[in-house]
């Protein structure tokens, strides 16, 4: 008797099922039934856009002082992606808005991630890195470079706060992230001047830098670290782009909105956003106000590894001998 063409199919697709569970019992996958998942047409980040409206965040401050108990300094809230599983804010770049109250220091220490603050407000604030100590100026951007101890620290009246940027997601692949505290709560530090200063990028000399370059639409690169400034006159925008770079941005100035993948994400001053891999996006300037974005994007690590491309990119090259 010629077996049918059912039974063969059922047959050949009970095979296949126990060869699968051979293969889990042995501890081993077949490339086959994950191809899709491990080489998708397009990058396909776990992030979403997002937007993080000040007004609507709680007084950090105010519930920090009342709630937190004295000594635990790390008063951060990091805007979180809810798409990804840790708190990160886009699948490379952690982003959170850390708070020093009056006399306050966060202990000393160092880790293996890269750090970068923007200075969104207050006064009186200082960082000292490796023995150096830099007073913070509103829209002060700041480095700390990796494996150097550091501390934070406040004088005067009122809270300081910034924007923290670290290279924390990355480390979920490449498991040698660690932290060391210093023996005692401050590391030995002298005042420097701020303004000759390597890790230090004054706000007032970035936006003179913007303001020089023409057209309705400006980005600058701080060249030490990855972060960046874009200005955009008022009722305008900039160019729709799309790449494998991750971006969190924080509104210096002005009013506008973002189309970001479909999405209209409206921001203001004070405002944080994120824009993740491969999403087209286009800034757009409300009527009346210059427009000041901080930027901070994980280019340097995406750029080093090779990985980087844009929608517009079709190269391919050799290597030479």
């Amino acid at each position: 008797m010629v077996p049918s063409m059912d039974n063969t199919l059922a047959q050949s697709t009970d095979s296949v099922a126990q060869l699968l569970r051979d293969l889990e019992d042995s501890k081993t996958m077949p490339l086959w039934t994950q191809m899709t998942r491990l080489n998708p047409p397009e990058p396909n980040p776990t992030a979403v856009p997002f937007v993080w409206n000040r007004e609507e965040s709680p007084d950090v401050g105010e519930s920090c002082s009342r709630y937190v108990p004295p000594g635990m300094l790390w008063w951060v809230a990091g805007p979180v992606n809810d798409q990804v599983d840790a708190p990160y804010t886009t699948d490379t770049l952690y982003a959170g808005l850390q708070l020093v109250m009056p006399n306050e220091t966060a202990p000393a220490h160092r880790h293996t991630a890269f750090a970068m603050r923007y200075i969104i407000e207050g006064n009186g604030g200082f960082t000292a890195v490796h023995g150096r100590r830099i007073r913070m100026q509103k829209g002060d951007v700041i480095l700390t470079p990796v494996w150097n101890y550091h501390d934070h620290g406040k004088d005067g009246s009122g809270p300081m706060i910034w924007l923290d940027g670290l290279d924390l997601p990355n480390f979920r692949h490449f498991p040698v992230h660690f932290v060391e505290h210093f023996s005692k709560p401050r590391y030995p530090a002298e005042d420097v001047d701020t303004s000759a200063s390597p890790i230090v990028f004054p706000w007032n000399q970035m936006k003179e830098r913007l303001d020089e370059t023409e057209g309705n639409w400006a980005t600058q690169r701080y060249l030490k670290a990855d972060g960046r400034e874009e200005r955009l006159d008022a009722a305008t925008s900039s160019p729709r782009r799309q790449d494998t770079l991750s971006a969190v941005y924080h509104v210096i100035t002005g009013e506008g909105h973002s189309e970001v993948g479909g999405q209209t994400l409206e921001w203001k001053a004070g405002d944080t956003f994120c824009v993740p891999s491969w999403y087209p996006y286009q800034h757009f300037a409300d009527a009346g106000e210059t427009v000041y974005l901080y930027r901070f994007d994980d280019k340097p690590m995406i750029t080093a590894l090779g990985f980087y491309r844009s929608v517009a990119d079709d190269t391919e090259t050799l290597i030479s001998d």
